[in-house]
């Protein structure tokens, strides 16, 4: 099975499990690498209430440790963080890729303005919202990341539609100036399987998307954005086969922020 990058801790305040348990449960699905990607720090803090606070990166690493200790040479453990992507944080996110040697960096659109769009917290604001309008932030939004050039995976591309709340019509008009962005710095998108659990019932991204961005040459992975050790690549046979249909044939693997190609299932 392919590396499961995307996975959490309970740092973040809405995952379960421990480090062990989770190697654990990495093994039994027969996955190439664990890699852990926690939601990462963010200032002015409090900032949310689902992220770790700056002064638990000490706790972070040592979770980090402990999983490398109870693999014991099995299986590769790797130390990621999923960083916001907001307007102006580029010196915040290089000041966190300098407080450990990581192997990557997922970067994410989790918020719109104040609007932290995903949270079911809020799900009543989507019904007061112009959904054309909500889409087509959100995409300039991720363009602009994807641009940025400071990550080395672009976290569950399609997350906007996670309520189902989408626009009449052909959603290339979205995905296709987005993919180009993507293509034009070489980063990774992931299908993040998490989807297919959500009220849109579709992994992220949309086929569609995918099939644009295999065709544009975007790198892939494979995430499960596991919140609890059950979930470690969880529906992977299933987005393999989704990955296979939009024409690829290899995947990622990343340490030390450098990566290499291996096969897809």
């Amino acid at each position: 099975m392919p590396a499961d990058y995307h996975t959490h801790t309970p740092l973040c305040r809405h995952a379960v499990g421990t480090p062990e348990e989770y190697v654990d449960a990495a093994l039994a699905a027969g996955l190439s690498e664990y890699g852990i990607a926690d939601h990462a720090p963010q200032r002015p803090e409090p900032f949310d209430d689902w992220r770790m606070f700056e002064a638990e990166l000490p706790a972070y690493f040592a979770w980090i440790e402990r999983a490398c200790v109870h693999a014991a040479g099995r299986i590769p453990v790797r130390a990621g963080l999923e960083c916001d992507w907001l307007e102006g944080c580029g010196e915040w996110i290089a000041d966190l890729s300098s407080r450990f040697e990581w192997d990557y960096l997922i970067g994410s659109v989790h918020y719109l303005g104040g609007w932290d769009f995903d949270n079911p917290k809020w799900l009543g604001r989507w019904a007061e919202s112009d959904v054309e309008e909500v889409w087509t932030n959100y995409w300039r939004t991720y363009a602009r990341m994807a641009e940025s050039g400071l990550f080395d995976i672009l976290g569950h591309p399609d997350l906007v539609k996670k309520f189902s709340y989408r626009p009449a019509g052909d959603l290339a008009r979205f995905y296709e100036p987005v993919v180009d962005a993507i293509a034009s710095v070489g980063c990774a998108i992931e299908i993040n399987t998490a989807g297919w659990h959500k009220p849109c019932a579709e992994a992220y991204p949309a086929p569609e998307f995918l099939e644009l961005a295999c065709s544009a040459g975007v790198p892939l992975v494979i995430s499960s954005d596991a919140h609890a050790p059950a979930e470690i690549g969880r529906d992977f046979n299933r987005a393999i086969a989704l990955a296979k249909q939009a024409g690829y044939a290899e995947t990622l693997r990343f340490e030390k922020r450098g990566r290499r190609t291996e096969a897809l299932g």
